[in-house]
């Protein structure tokens, strides 16, 4: 007999985000990012996130391991729809509900190249070794610490000891994460990384 799912909330920096927490892994060691501008890519890939996106209230659906950062709309409070949300993940997961469909990864994947090739990243060989190890120290050091937080931070450019990350799931739009970019992750890699100067995020 297959196991009950358990879900639990937990708060994130962001008030407008906030983590549900399975008992079961949902995409390991994957992350999918979908907003509300982006429900037809959600409807391709992710049946999980397009029945969310049905909910008025529901802004943003990031997806990661075992949990899922709801990111709301700002006129709606969790008191009033958290338990609909709860009940409905629950039921989904229950019912074997399909997450994320098989080969996503790899759409994404070529999504992110068509976009570094349409903003011009041509890396010296000297900047690619560096890009190296910005990526290693974010997915090291970075990543496990925001996805406490429901959130993830992904690499997206270094040019001229500037690095460009983008915020995704509750670090988006999260009042607390210019503090977070500036004194933790700015500093980290400048201290690691004599090249990096500074670091900017992009919203996505």
């Amino acid at each position: 007999m297959k196991p009950p799912v358990m879900l639990y909330t937990e708060q994130t920096p962001n008030p407008e985000s906030l983590k549900f927490v399975t008992n079961q892994m949902l995409y390991p060691r994957e992350t999918a990012d979908f907003k509300d501008n982006q429900k037809d890519l959600a409807a391709e890939w992710s049946p999980l996130a397009t029945a969310l996106f049905e909910m008025a209230y529901v802004k943003g659906v990031y997806i990661c391991n075992n949990f899922v950062t709801i990111t709301k709309e700002f006129n709606y409070e969790w008191a009033d729809v958290m338990l609909e949300l709860k009940n409905f993940i629950k039921k989904y997961l229950q019912d074997d509900g399909v997450v994320i469909k098989e080969g996503f990864q790899e759409v994404k994947a070529a999504m992110e190249a068509e976009q570094a090739a349409a903003e011009g990243q041509n890396y010296s060989e000297e900047d690619a070794a560096i890009v190296v190890k910005i990526k290693q120290l974010i997915d090291k050091y970075v990543r496990p610490a925001v996805e406490m937080d429901g959130g993830n931070i992904a690499f997206r450019d270094y040019k001229s000891g500037v690095v460009t990350v983008a915020m995704q799931g509750a670090c988006s739009g999260c009042p607390s994460s210019s503090v977070t970019l500036k004194s933790g992750i700015e500093g980290m890699l400048k201290r690691m990384i004599p090249e990096v100067e500074t670091v900017n995020a992009v919203a996505e």
